[in-house]
């Protein structure tokens, strides 16, 4: 089974909704770093020391390669990060192997027969 790894860096006021939105699309679940700070073009103002950048949260899909598209394309307009600077970004990574998910196979197995 081909298997993708979808990693969302997103404001985290649009975390649940990222995450709704790629389950919409087939993911099985998700796995959330809460709280984490990135960098885009412009660094972010501070003002007497206080960082004012906006939170940010990680969500990591692990996806049915077949799926990895779509689940992307979903994360991407719910987020808005074409819309907004600094909203977001996902990608996606290769999983050669995997240990773990005896709970989800099922549900996985049900999104691949759909798939053919």
């Amino acid at each position: 089974m081909k298997l993708k790894l979808i990693v969302a860096l997103v404001s985290d006021n649009k975390t649940n909704a990222v995450v709704q939105a790629a389950r919409d699309a087939g993911a099985t679940g998700a796995t959330i770093i809460p709280g984490v700070r990135g960098e885009g073009l412009k660094p972010q103002k501070t003002f007497l020391g206080l960082d004012l950048a906006a939170r940010r949260d990680v969500a990591l899909f692990l996806v049915v390669e077949t799926r990895a598209r779509e689940i992307l394309e979903r994360i991407r307009a719910a987020g808005q990060f074409d819309d907004e600077a600094g909203a977001g970004i996902a990608f996606e990574i290769a999983i050669d192997d995997v240990v773990g998910l005896g709970t989800q196979l099922p549900a996985i197995r049900e999104e691949l027969e759909s798939d053919l």
